[in-house]
C-alpha cells in the first residue's frame, strides 16, 4: 500500500502549527477575479515564497499557454489494475489542494493549459466538476503515458485539438545499467523506454480569437521527464527520444510552432535540457536573471517547470509576457515529510505561463516591426 495522503504529523510538524499565529494575509494584486465562484477559499497558512501572484493583462491578439503540475491528481475510485507499491486507493488527492489549484488555474486564465501527474481522463473530468466547468475548456486530451504509477499529462483547450499522439514505451536505445547511484537498480538489463510517454496536442486557433484574416496552428508537447537524481541517463534518452520523433513528424517540411513544455526534473543546465536547447529550441523564460525567485517553479528552490519554443514559437512569444504564478509555499525549514499539506496548499511546483501573439511571427517574417 502507498503511503496515505494524510499522514500525521511529525513533532516538527505539530509545533510549526502550534506556533503559526497568523495565516498569510493577500495584498491586493493584479489578479482577475473567478469569472465564477469557485469552491470556498481558504485563508492560506503560509505565503507564496516563488513566482509572483500578480497576473499581467494578455495583449490583444495573443493567446496564453501555461504548464502545471498540479501534484498526484488521483481520483477517489480503485484502479483496480495498481496493487502492492503502486496501490492507489490512499493516493486521493486532498479537497482544500484541489480547490487551491483550480484557484491557481482561474487566477492564471490559460487558454491552453497543459497538466501533469493527472491519473486519468475520468480523474481530470471529476476534479473539474463544479471547479472549472466554466472556464471554456472545451477540448481535453488526456492519455495513458505507460507509467506504473498510472499518471499522464494532460492538455485543456479553449480551441479545437486537431491532432493528439504519443508514443508510450517507445524505445529509445539501450539498457538500465545494473546501478542507481551506489544501490540496484530495479531496471537493470531491461530496455529503456520513456518513462511517462510525451503527449503531443496540435491546437487550431481561429481567426477570429486573433483579430485577423488567418487562423495559427500550434503544436504542444507535454513531457514529463524522469525524476530523481540518478536518471540523468533516462532523461538523456528521453529528450533524444522525443527529438527523433519530432523528425520523423516533419521530414523536410518546415515544423509547425512548436512549445515543448512541463515537468522536466532538471534545470537548463542539465544535458538533457542542453540537448533541447542544441537542437534550436529556446527557453522562454530562461533569458531571464539568474537566481531570481520569480522563475523558481519547484518548492526545491529549482527551476524545472520550462516552456521550450522552436524558432516559429519564439518569434510569435510576447516579449516580457512570461512568469511564475506563486500558491502558498512550506517555509523553506520543512518538507513535506514534516507538513504534507496545509490550508491553501495546491501543489509542490507552481504555473510557468507564456503569451504567444502570432502578429508578432507574421511582421517579422514580412520584415515588419512587431
Amino acid at each position: 500500500m502507498n503511503t496515505p495522503r494524510f499522514r500525521l504529523l511529525t513533532p516538527l510538524g505539530v509545533a510549526l502549527l502550534a506556533t503559526c499565529s497568523h495565516a498569510f494575509q493577500p495584498e491586493a494584486t493584479g489578479v482577475t477575479a473567478p469569472k465564477a465562484p469557485a469552491a470556498p477559499a481558504v485563508e492560506p497558512l503560509f505565503p507564496p515564497r516563488f513566482g509572483t501572484t500578480e497576473v499581467p493583462q494578455r495583449t490583444p491578439g495573443s493567446i496564453r499557454v501555461a504548464t502545471y503540475n498540479i501534484e498526484n491528481l488521483f481520483d477517489d475510485a480503485d484502479d483496480p489494475a495498481l496493487s502492492d507499491r503502486q496501490e492507489d486507493i490512499d493516493d486521493t488527492k486532498p479537497e482544500g489542494q484541489m480547490d487551491a489549484v483550480a484557484l491557481a488555474i482561474r487566477a492564471i486564465d490559460a487558454d491552453i493549459l497543459c497538466l501533469q501527474e493527472i491519473e486519468s481522463r475520468a480523474a481530470l473530468d471529476w476534479f473539474m466538476s463544479g471547479r472549472l466547468e466554466d472556464m471554456g475548456y472545451a477540448h481535453i486530451v488526456s492519455i495513458d503515458a505507460g507509467d506504473e504509477r498510472g499518471i499522464e499529462q494532460a492538455i485543456l483547450s479553449r480551441f479545437p485539438i486537431v491532432e493528439s499522439k504519443n508514443w508510450v514505451h517507445r524505445p529509445l536505445g539501450g539498457v538500465h545499467p545494473e546501478k542507481y547511484g551506489n544501490g540496484r537498480n530495479w531496471h537493470a538489463g531491461k530496455d529503456i523506454v520513456f518513462h511517462r510517454s510525451p503527449l503531443m496536442g496540435v491546437v487550431e486557433v481561429p481567426a477570429s480569437v486573433l483579430g485577423g484574416d488567418e487562423g495559427y496552428r500550434l503544436r504542444v508537447i507535454v513531457v514529463h521527464h524522469k525524476s530523481g537524481r540518478y536518471s540523468d541517463y533516462w532523461r538523456d534518452k528521453e529528450t533524444q527520444g522525443l527529438l527523433g520523433a519530432l523528425a520523423e513528424i516533419d521530414g523536410e517540411t518546415d515544423p509547425l510552432p512548436t512549445l515543448i513544455l512541463g515537468d522536466f526534473n532538471a534545470e537548463s543546465d542539465a544535458p538533457s535540457v542542453r540537448a533541447y536547447l542544441s537542437s534550436g529550441f529556446k527557453d522562454l523564460i530562461g533569458d531571464n536573471p539568474g537566481p531570481d525567485t520569480r522563475w523558481t517553479s519547484h518548492e526545491s528552490g529549482r527551476r524545472i517547470d520550462l516552456i521550450l519554443a522552436n524558432e516559429a514559437a519564439s518569434a510569435a512569444a510576447d516579449p516580457d509576457s512570461e512568469f511564475v504564478f506563486g500558491t502558498p509555499a512550506r517555509p523553506s525549514e520543512f518538507s513535506w515529510r514534516d507538513l504534507d499539506t496545509f490550508p491553501g496548499y495546491a501543489s509542490d511546483h507552481y504555473p510557468v505561463v507564456v503569451d504567444l501573439r502570432p502578429a508578432r511571427a507574421a511582421n517579422a517574417h514580412a520584415g515588419e516591426s512587431p
